[in-house]
């Protein structure tokens, strides 16, 4: 009886920090056999500190206990599959990030009816571009990966211990170079065994647009700003050297079609081509100019003050040394 009593009480402990000590299905933190919103609440005392986090609250694999794990567990309890084939997630040094499979298809490029008329004269002509099959990380790359793979951290909105901001390493590096983000890839590449590399502009474009899942939005997910971009009016402090001014923890805004986040704000993100006007030919797999002066940049960034900065048709250029707080880059693959 002694005994049993003590059994009883151990799963009760276990159940009450959010651990299973029996269950064998993943999301099932209080070890009921079943996927629910108590499982849910696990997740969310842990985030909230009321429970100890722990390697079973980490539903997504990333090695933190979040927003993402809470909306992983919902995922479960609804019936959709967790296990989401079309993401592959690479640890580096103990960090992990995910690349999303983005399905090749043809599109129009450039300014579709959709962008208004705020558009500007280099977004056209529209023309039908066709690409094969790739992958395109999730989020920008964080200043965890950098610090991961390289030494130091170049970015402006970092943690400090005489800074106010109070950043987070999941905030998108940036004050990166185009050259910067060649030798990362090329480091990076030697700690994987992989050919990760910058995307290509149609590349960028048609995974903002939501690949062959694409709504048709005006921006990366939503015609609504708001939901899915961190720019100037919805960043919480308007105030420099404050905390919440600047760049904003990737994922923390709605994804698009594809899964894919911070493709309308946050940061700007370098792309692989030189700069260069369109043409109206149809294309398969552009790459953009020979030479140039200018390399591609895509997409909006956290300091943004007109909605049109953020559409996904909207393009600018910067050679190849040139720096910003508010600009980065996301892996392609």
């Amino acid at each position: 009886m002694k005994k049993f009593y003590l059994k009883t009480m151990a799963l009760v402990a276990c159940l009450l920090l959010g651990l299973s000590a029996t269950a064998q299905v993943q999301g099932d933190l209080t070890g009921e056999g079943s996927v629910d919103i108590a499982d849910v609440n696990a997740v969310i005392n842990m985030m909230l500190g009321k429970t100890p986090q722990t390697a079973a609250g980490d539903v997504t694999g990333d090695n933190n206990v979040d927003i993402a794990d809470v909306n992983a567990v919902i995922n479960i309890m609804l019936g959709k599959n967790n296990q989401d084939e079309s993401i592959t997630t690479f640890t580096v040094n103990g960090v992990s990030f995910k690349m999303v499979a983005v399905e090749g298809g043809t599109f129009t490029m450039g300014a579709t009816a959709e962008q208004g008329n705020e558009v500007d004269s280099n977004e056209s002509p529209t023309h039908l571009v066709t690409l094969s099959s790739y992958s395109i990380g999730q989020t920008e790359v964080t200043q965890e990966l950098w610090l991961a793979v390289m030494d130091g951290n170049p970015s402006y909105f970092q943690v400090s211990t005489d800074s106010d901001y109070g950043y987070s390493l999941q905030r998108p590096v940036e004050r990166v170079s185009w050259d910067a983000c060649q030798a990362f890839i090329t480091k990076l590449n030697q700690m994987t065994g992989k050919t990760f590399r910058l995307p290509t502009e149609a590349e960028w474009e048609y995974a903002a647009r939501g690949g062959n899942k694409s709504h048709g939005y005006k921006y990366a997910g939503s015609n609504t700003l708001d939901d899915v971009a961190w720019y100037l009016s919805t960043i919480p402090s308007q105030t420099s050297g404050t905390a919440g001014y600047g760049t904003q923890p990737v994922a923390t805004k709605a994804p698009n079609e594809l899964g894919l986040y911070d493709m309308s704000g946050n940061v700007e993100e370098w792309c692989k081509d030189w700069y260069d006007s369109y043409t109206s030919g149809a294309q398969t797999n552009p790459t953009g100019p020979d030479s140039g002066s200018n390399r591609v940049i895509r997409g909006g960034g956290w300091d943004s003050y007109y909605t049109s900065s953020c559409r996904v048709s909207r393009r600018g250029g910067g050679d190849t040394t040139y720096t910003s707080f508010s600009l980065g880059f996301r892996l392609a693959l």
